[in-house]
């Protein structure tokens, strides 16, 4: 059985920061692990330990630099990882989830996995959509919204508990081959061992290109584009109080007095 884990890297921007046109300046950022794919990687793991002849690869679109992200997942178990990048990624200005999805798929097509495994959504965008898409793209049955997972290497469906919107909970079974998206809580993610660390200097990152995918650069083609990029001002209503607790209870009483509030 083979498991794939779509595995995003994302920026952490710092509390202070400059905007550069339609980015953010790149001194302000601190890459990282997203969120939601951690779970994601964890549930793979899972997988791998409950049953026999179990691989987990993890697949991401991003350059070098991710690599160092790519090395947390393979520490924490993944056997191996497929990093896609080249020159026409890196010159597209915005990779939107119809983007991801074809580059997914194309992987899933080479690597012909059981199960596919996302975060529900990425820190940064947090549209929500790639897993969904990338379903659409292969002609794989899904389920998104998934933070119960039973499965048994060798069944043919697989068990699942996914939150809908309103409150409403559904508990369902998929058919494999299968995408799904996992969301935050499904489980516990690990922390890395100093033995997984080390072992995972050892394990292959294997580069791809569009090329060797079998797709062109037509595939960055969009219909959204980022037109904008800024911080957003905030408005509060709130009323600060200053001076000694006996001052600021003063200006509290007086606060109220003035909106008809009686003791």
């Amino acid at each position: 059985m083979k498991v794939l884990v779509a595995v995003a890297e994302v920026a952490d921007v710092e509390d202070e920061f400059e905007i550069d046109g339609l980015a953010i300046d790149e001194q302000y950022l601190n890459y990282d692990l997203n969120e939601w794919d951690d779970y994601a990687v964890e549930a793979g793991v899972q997988l791998q330990e409950a049953g026999e002849d179990v691989e987990v690869v993890s697949v991401t679109i991003g350059p070098e630099r991710a690599d160092e992200t790519i090395r947390m997942a393979l520490a924490k178990g993944v056997d191996r990882s497929i990093r896609v990048w080249d020159e026409n990624l890196e010159g597209t200005e915005y990779l939107d989830s119809e983007t991801k999805a074809d580059v997914l798929a194309a992987v899933v097509e080479d690597e012909q996995p059981d199960l596919v495994l996302t975060g529900v959504q990425s820190d940064d965008t947090a549209f929500g959509a790639t897993g969904v898409a990338l379903a659409e793209e292969v002609g794989f049955e899904w389920a998104a919204v998934v933070n119960d997972l039973e499965y048994e290497p060798g069944n043919e469906t697989a068990s699942v508990h996914r939150e809908l919107e309103g409150g409403v909970e559904e508990f369902t079974d998929v058919e494999l081959p299968a995408v799904l998206t996992i969301q935050t809580g499904i489980n516990e993610p690990r922390y890395a061992s100093l033995r997984g660390i080390r072992q995972a200097q050892s394990k292959e990152i294997a580069p791809k290109t569009l090329d060797e995918l079998g797709l062109d650069a037509s595939v960055t083609d969009s219909d959204v584009s980022l037109t904008q990029l800024y911080e957003p001002e905030t408005e509060s209503d709130a009323t600060l109080f200053e001076g000694s607790p006996d001052e600021e209870a003063d200006q509290l009483a007086d606060l109220l007095r003035d909106e008809g509030v009686e003791a």
